[in-house]
């Protein structure tokens, strides 16, 4: 942690610490809530927003609005459950996953086409690296964490325990 960050950190918490000590104990969510919004505040400002990685580049808003039709529908089947809300969910869910697939297909399709370029083009660099993602696949992680004693631990209970 870098001291401008711990600095931060600290005079956000003592402020708010400050503001809890001189509140009325009616106050005291208002006070947390104040605390609260300091430290994210500056834990924000010195570190600033962490960017998912999108993991698949094909979903897009026209898949969002599918998955969010599909949930609409499960609610509406799990809510009332007449045989035309069920085939009403079964008609969507057989369209998102058509919708989901083909999007794949055309991911996939599109970096064929790009790997055949690179081949024309002789990049063998960004061939080979693009045959190894295919090749890779799914890669699980792995959950590693270190116990007091220096010892890696890989089971996830003890992992919660520590």
């Amino acid at each position: 942690m870098s001291w401008r960050l711990g600095y931060s950190i600290r005079l956000s918490y003592q402020t708010g610490l400050q503001l809890w000590r001189t509140s009325d104990s009616e106050d005291i969510n208002r006070a947390w809530e104040n605390i609260k919004e300091n430290i994210k505040t500056s834990a924000k400002e010195s570190l600033g927003l962490y960017e998912l990685k999108q993991h698949k580049p094909w979903f897009d808003d026209e898949c969002l609005g599918f998955l969010d039709q599909r949930k609409q529908a499960n609610m509406q089947a799990l809510q009332d459950s007449n045989q035309s809300n069920v085939d009403n969910l079964n008609n969507v869910r057989h369209e998102a996953s058509r919708h989901f697939r083909n999007k794949k297909q055309e991911n996939l399709k599109a970096k064929f086409d790009e790997l055949e370029i690179y081949s024309k083009i002789k990049n063998i660099g960004d061939l080979y690296r693009g045959i190894i993602d295919f090749m890779k696949g799914y890669q699980p992680r792995t959950n590693r964490v270190k116990d007091e004693k220096g010892d890696l631990i890989t089971y996830s209970h003890s992992i919660l325990a520590r």
